[in-house]
């Protein structure tokens, strides 16, 4: 067996796992492994400027891989930097292995500066994080690394390397960790007892989440949704969960506000599959679900199952094996009179979205030259200038509805946005969507306040040439903090005459987006007229270089 250094040890089992990338922002806690991997040049390292842009595209290229990505920072200081960007790989489910140096073990009892408690750091946001602490333990904690990121519920982990385990030299073994078999089926007995709920069901409703699109269950789903007829609506649309041009599309939650259980007043069988039920950020006092709706649960994570809500039926399962022993159940059970009445269902779902569609477009009608201009303007002439086959990144916060209203996301892999609620991700995830789909433009949709988390991402796209454009929605404030100021005011407290003045929400100076662009290397310009939009979305893709649009558009709530 050779015999070689932990810093080579290292790089080789990064090599035997696949890894293409290294997103980092380098320290010198790091410089033994930096130094390595100067005799791989098969790992690209690509540099960011802080470390939140580095985890940051590293969650964008798992995404959008389906496998785990690496990513290196720099110990206590950095790493407490890229904890919101691990913070939203956790909550989202990212296959993250995200790793910093520390400093020599021979120095950590007199408490050295910068070191820290990596691990203690991490571990909450975590599927596993360890310190190694023996040369000889980096195969064994790469392996295993990879493994836990990659088996459902897929999630990030972390390892920790002091300087000094870098250096020692061992006998070594490059072996990978096993490419995993993770189609759980579900339970037998429990796809009958759902099929028996759904057959029956007068007024079903399926709810999804992330975990769909990452099984790969999207067909599956449509497939039962069908053949139910139910409304299908969604805890989070971060990814393509469901197609949004489907008839029986219902859009997504609002889990922040009490008139949401409205949604649900009629439904007797509720189908959850891949998502919590249910997660919200404001308190939220009236149950989504009445006492007498029956839920049945499918999800590869066992944690999110009947957490909270009374569950007649629990399935751990591969949510796309799951789904399809489901419709192939339903097949089975349904009656001619069950697949009428489920007919019906889906067509009056369908005149209803076209209502509701011909509403919203009469309704945008009345400020749709208004300047600056409204967000549904701006959507619009994104939408209809992009290339096909575009994917968005979106971080676009308040304007996400519109967003959703004027494209239409049909396939896996359209759409990638932020997870967790930790701002600046759209701006480094983009780039490694990209990365991982050099063959497909990318359009980055970002808040003006959500981009300064992360702005240094436009050094990063200009330094290698990552071809993103950058669609900036810049209404001068943190709009998404005045909308919950009038949730709370109004809502919450019930107060109708106090007029906020919104403390700390406004950018008295706008933000030049534009000019931040220019100043890294990046094409940017200003918009402030929607007719500028189509022509200048063209040029920016057709330049084959990464870009940025300032876009001005109205604040008012």
């Amino acid at each position: 067996m050779p015999r070689m250094l932990g810093k080579h040890a290292l790089a080789r089992m990064l090599v035997a796992e696949g890894v293409e990338y290294i997103f980092g922002n380098p320290g010198t806690s790091e410089t033994p492994f930096l130094d390595g991997l100067q005799d791989f040049p098969q790992l690209r390292y690509v540099q960011a400027l802080q470390e939140g842009t580095a985890v940051g595209m590293a969650d964008g290229y798992a995404r959008a891989t389906g496998k785990p990505a690496f990513a290196n920072i720099h110990i206590a200081g950095g790493l407490a930097n890229g904890i919101s960007g691990l913070y939203n790989a956790f909550r989202g489910g990212t296959p993250l292995v995200l790793t910093a140096g520390n400093s020599d073990t021979r120095m950590l009892i007199s408490e050295p500066v910068l070191s820290g408690d990596l691990v203690e750091m991490t571990a909450q946001y975590t599927k596993w994080s360890v310190e190694i602490r023996h040369a000889s333990d980096i195969p064994v904690a790469i392996r295993r690394a990879f493994k836990e990121a990659k088996t459902p519920p897929t999630g990030p982990v972390f390892v920790s390397f002091p300087w000094n385990t870098l250096d020692e030299e061992i006998e070594f073994d490059a072996a990978a960790s096993s490419p995993g078999y993770f189609r759980i089926r579900p339970d037998t007995a429990a796809i009958a007892a759902a099929t028996e709920l759904l057959a029956s069901a007068q007024h079903p409703v399926i709810v999804v989440g992330d975990r769909i699109a990452q099984s790969g269950a999207v067909d599956a789903l449509v497939r039962v949704a069908e053949q139910t007829g139910a409304r299908v609506v969604a805890t989070a649309y971060s990814e393509v969960n469901f197609p949004t041009g489907h008839p029986q599309w219902g859009g997504m939650l609002n889990l922040n506000s009490p008139a949401t259980a409205r949604q649900f007043e009629n439904a007797d069988v509720v189908l959850a599959v891949g998502t919590d039920v249910f997660a919200s950020f404001l308190y939220v006092d009236t149950p989504f679900l009445k006492p007498d709706a029956r839920l049945i649960h499918m999800d590869s994570n066992y944690w999110e199952i009947e957490k909270t809500y009374p569950t007649e039926v629990g399935i751990l399962a591969d949510p796309a094996a799951g789904l399809t022993d489901l419709a192939e159940a339903l097949d089975a059970e349904l009656s001619g009179s069950q697949r009428e009445a489920a007919a019906t269902r889906a067509a009056t779902l369908g005149a209803a979205r076209q209502r509701d569609d011909a509403r919203y477009e009469e309704r945008i009608k009345a400020t749709w030259d208004n300047q600056p201009m409204p967000v549904e303007r701006m959507m619009h002439e994104l939408a209809a200038a992009v290339p096909p086959d575009t994917i968005v990144a979106d971080e676009s916060i308040t304007s996400r509805p519109a967003l959703n209203r004027a494209f239409e996301f049909k396939n896996a892999g359209d759409i990638y946005g932020i997870r967790g609620g930790a701002l600046g991700w759209a701006m480094p995830g983009a780039l490694g969507v990209k990365l991982a789909h050099p063959e497909r433009p990318v359009l980055a949709v970002v808040g003006d306040g959500a981009s300064m988390y992360t702005v240094q991402a436009l050094w990063t796209a200009s330094r290698y040439n990552i071809p993103v454009v950058y669609a900036i929605c810049n209404n001068q404030a943190y709009r998404i903090l005045k909308v919950n100021m009038e949730v709370y005011l109004r809502d919450m407290l019930d107060d109708r005459e106090r007029d906020s003045e919104y403390v700390g929400m406004d950018f008295a100076n706008r933000l030049e987006l534009s000019l931040m662009a220019q100043a890294m290397g990046v094409h940017g310009e200003r918009v402030d007229d929607p007719a500028e939009i189509g022509p200048a979305i063209q040029r920016a893709f057709a330049s084959g270089k990464p870009a940025l649009l300032d876009i001005t558009i109205s604040g008012s709530l």
